[in-house]
């Protein structure tokens, strides 16, 4: 599943709501979803996470930010 920015036009609690739901949905289908967001409060959850920052590619992964 992808999602450009899935939450830009919605207030904190709305989009953690879209977010929740595209969890669940990826979790019952077992598939994967593809998110780009500005807004780094909506990353929470996920197993992966890759940064774009001066054309530099970056992953994060849950473990590492434990």
């Amino acid at each position: 599943m992808l999602a450009d920015e899935p939450t830009a036009a919605l207030d904190t609690e709305r989009g953690t709501k879209v977010m929740a739901l595209l969890r669940k949905i990826a979790r019952e289908r077992r598939s994967a979803v593809i998110t780009v967001t500005h807004d780094h409060r909506m990353i929470e959850g996920f197993d992966t996470v890759y940064h774009l920052d001066d054309g530099r590619l970056t992953k994060t992964t849950r473990a590492d930010t434990h």
